[in-house]
């Protein structure tokens, strides 16, 4: 199956990455549409990749500086696409095909570390420190 990957948040079905982060993201327990609408609109790089009909299949979101920083978030592939290459093609389209190819990326994720490790990704040492934000409903 030919999967493609593209970086045009016009071409996002806003619809299709509601249902997966409401229904499918352990992380998406309080954010509601708006919240995501207002992060993918304020992300300095989204990616979407679609199947051969054009539908949506996974979805990827960035903060960065612009610079030298970047944090990967919202990682979500269609379960009935899981397995077929379309996490892969995500991470190393936003990674390493992108404007952020030299960047120093992070993410926080308790699942896929497989896939991540893939692209250089590890666990943090002791240099690394994180202030939690406030609790949420």
């Amino acid at each position: 199956m030919t999967h493609l990957a593209s970086d045009d948040p016009a071409r996002l079905d806003r619809d299709w990455i509601w249902r997966m982060l409401s229904t499918e993201a352990y992380w998406n327990t309080w954010r509601e549409r708006r919240d995501i609408e207002a992060q993918i609109d304020s992300a300095w790089r989204v990616v979407g990749v679609y199947g051969p009909d054009g539908s949506q299949l996974g979805f990827a979101r960035a903060v960065s500086d612009g610079v030298q920083f970047a944090y990967l978030g919202d990682v979500i592939v269609d379960p009935a696409a899981r397995g077929a290459g379309v996490g892969k093609l995500l991470v190393r389209t936003m990674i390493d095909d992108g404007p952020g190819a030299g960047f120093r990326w992070m993410l926080a994720t308790k699942d896929a570390h497989g896939l991540y490790e893939q692209f250089g990704f590890r666990a943090p040492d002791a240099t690394v420190m994180e202030r939690p934000g406030a609790p949420r409903r």
